[in-house]
């Protein structure tokens, strides 16, 4: 049937009427608002009572108007009253306003910091006021002297965060064990600090983890720092050059002028002190056959073991660490490991209450984390299981009718004393390890067979085993590795037993070495070397790879893989190849480390020599290269300034979205009008 031309008009306006009105919605519509770009500002003080860095005050009570509302973060951590508190103020936060209260008796003619850190921020996206101090006087005048720097880790750099810094008049030694400080402060997240409200004079300079609180250096387990030399605060006019951006896009350049307080550059390096006192830190019998015995400090020798409840003669067999700090016994009879409980005395020389070693025996329970009877039951279990899941097997294969199957089902399993042989590629500066997982009481280094392939055939290799002086579980293979040679290791089944029986499986290991020009040389140079020092190599990720004693002030690292590498130096005053803490009652500083802020980014069949690296000409705060500081600061800033860049991002293609289907709907709406 036709439709009539009519008919047919009616239709075609109405449908280009449905579809203006279409398109007129999509060009009217509003897109939902976003909300807008999120707070990058910090809050902003716009009043206080007192007035800041007022004096003669006499009251107990400051408050602090802000622009915004706030919240106060770690209030009890992060803020820091200078000179110290005994009795700790009360700080409260309500909308736009701090109110600090003050309990302490205030000293005459004192200029006093309330230290806020980076504590204070906005309420909507945390940006923090960074190291906001506020200030007044209980005298006349302000003492407006101020001294800035850093504290370190000692053993990498790493900036320390939250650790009290604090200044003494007194220069004794004993002020930083017996005084409060004079004036204090706390570093933010990149390990800065600032003290301010100094009188002139002569300053010691300290850092302490301050834990209890005494701002005072009052046990060894307080991480602490001090300078070895006196400061003395002061201050010059300088003048710094400002650039101005105008509307026309001109740049307009001020001198303006400020006041620059020294030291500005202080680093102290902070270390954990190694504790004096020596007792038996811990013991633990994590399976029936062994226990460890660890110890605080190392000792000397052996600790003398008697067993209680067994015979102790040749009753097990002992690992040790190279300085006997941690001990592991493997018991050998399993009549006796496979008591619930060992009873025993363990004699060694411990602290007294005067920190003087004299002769102890500590008696100890040593039970395993589960008991014989328990392991027993676990045991049954299992082998109930296997039982059912063999049954299933052994019907499966003969619906199958496969004997040959069934047979090798039949055949009983065997345990294997298990061993782990370093294989794949490698270097050949890497050392070729066997381990096993318990004490070995035989290996017949006849049953060991090395062989080098040349051309199609395998060549017995001559090679040497020893075992690890500090590990009973490892041993060394040596023998002539040479690159882009493959090598096999062939140890013959049953020739190695255990302490508790077993024997090893068959092992065959193939070892392909990497030719050299897989590999880069790096070379570095050091100014004015002493002879203390060893040049370090860090991967990526920070961890020491390689080290190297400098020779005519140059360290050569070998057979480095491709890859990303960065270079550190420890001066190692002993010379026993690591970092060693300090002591303050010695008043020995820990061994120093330097970072040359370099990334070396090494390709294969490289060679790389570094120009004379002078350690001092970098400030110590400044040496580790960025991508390795695991302490990242300002990170709230950065979080909101990357949730802006991606708010813009989006919106953009939002809106490059909606130009793309305005200009469909139009195309759509010409192409039907012409029709």
């Amino acid at each position: 049937m036709d439709i009539p031309d009519s008919i047919k008009n009616r239709i075609r306006n109405a449908a280009l009427a449905t579809l203006a009105f279409a398109a007129f919605l999509g060009c009217a519509a509003v897109s939902n608002p976003d909300g807008g770009a999120y707070d990058e500002t910090p809050p902003r003080v716009i009043g206080s009572n007192p007035d800041m860095e007022s004096t003669d005050f006499k009251g107990k009570r400051i408050t602090i108007d802000f622009n915004e509302f706030i919240k106060l973060e770690n209030a009890a951590e992060k803020v820091i009253i200078s000179p110290p508190q005994q009795q700790q103020p009360e700080i409260k936060v309500s909308g736009k306003k701090i109110q600090v209260d003050l309990f302490d008796s205030l000293k005459t003619n004192t200029t006093y910091t309330i230290d806020f850190s980076d504590g204070i921020v906005d309420n909507n996206e945390g940006n923090p006021l960074g190291n906001f101090c506020f200030r007044f006087s209980t005298g006349p005048s302000i003492d407006t002297l101020e001294v800035s720097g850093y504290v370190l880790n000692a053993t990498d750099l790493e900036p320390v965060k939250g650790i009290t810094v604090g200044l003494h008049s007194d220069l004794s030694d004993s002020a930083f064990t017996t005084k409060p400080f004079d004036r204090v402060s706390r570093t933010d997240g990149d390990g800065y600090f600032v003290i301010r409200g100094l009188a002139p004079g002569r300053y010691r300079v300290y850092a302490v983890q301050d834990m209890d609180q005494t701002f005072t250096y009052s046990q060894r387990s307080e991480k602490i720092a001090w300078m070895d030399s006196v400061i003395i605060p002061s201050s010059e006019m300088r003048i710094r050059q400002d650039t101005i951006k105008r509307n026309n896009d001109t740049d307009t350049i001020l001198s303006v002028p400020y006041t620059r307080f020294m030291p500005d550059d202080i680093t102290l390096l902070a270390f954990q002190p190694t504790p004096v006192i020596q007792y038996m830190s811990n013991y633990d019998r994590s399976t029936h056959e062994k226990f460890t015995l660890t110890f605080a400090l190392p000792l000397d020798s052996m600790p003398a073991i008697k067993g209680l409840n067994f015979d102790e003669t040749d009753a097990y067999v002992v690992q040790h660490t190279a300085r006997y700090d941690s001990i592991v016994f493997w018991m050998k009879d399993s009549a006796v490991y496979y008591n619930d409980t060992l009873r025993l005395s363990v004699s060694f020389l411990a602290s007294d209450t005067t920190g003087m070693l004299v002769p102890f025996t500590d008696t100890i329970n040593l039970i395993p984390k589960k008991s014989r009877e328990a392991i027993l039951r676990d045991e049954a279990r299992r082998a109930e299981n296997d039982a059912k899941e063999l049954d299933r097997q052994i019907k499966r294969l003969e619906r199958a009718n496969d004997s040959i199957g069934l047979l090798k089902l039949m055949e009983p399993k065997k345990v294997f004393l298990r061993a782990n042989l370093t294989n794949g590629s490698h270097s050949v500066d890497k050392q070729i390890t066997l381990t096993f997982t318990e004490p070995v009481t035989f290996l017949s280094d006849t049953a060991i067979h090395l062989h080098k392939k040349m051309d199609s055939l395998w060549v017995e290799e001559p090679f040497q085993i020893e075992q690890d002086t500090l590990d009973i579980l490892k041993y060394f293979i040596y023998a002539e590795w040479r690159p882009e040679e493959t090598f096999r290791i062939t140890i013959d089944s049953a020739s190695v037993q255990g302490l508790y029986g077993l024997h090893n499986d068959h092992i065959v290991s193939t070892l392909k070495f990497n030719p050299l020009n897989m590999y880069s040389t790096l070379t570095v140079h050091v100014q004015n070397p002493r002879p203390s020092f060893v040049a370090l190599l860090f991967d990526s990720g920070g961890k020491i790879v390689k080290t190297a004693r400098l020779e005519n002030g140059a360290a050569d690292f070998f057979l480095l893989n491709p890859g990303t590498y960065y270079v550190g130096l420890l001066d190692d005053f002993n010379g026993n190849g690591v970092w060693d803490t300090g002591d303050y009652e010695e008043q020995r500083q820990p061994e120093q480390v330097y970072y040359l802020n370099y990334k070396f980014q090494l390709k294969q069949d490289w060679y790389h020599e570094t120009e004379p690296w002078n350690i001092n000409e970098i400030p110590r705060f400044r040496q580790k290269p960025e991508e390795l500081i695991k302490q990242k600061s300002n990170k709230t800033t950065i979080d909101i300034r990357r949730k802006n860049i991606e708010r813009e991002e989006k919106k953009a293609a939002q809106t490059a979205k909606e130009r793309e289907q305005r200009a469909e709907r139009r195309e759509k709406r010409r192409t039907l009008f012409r029709k």
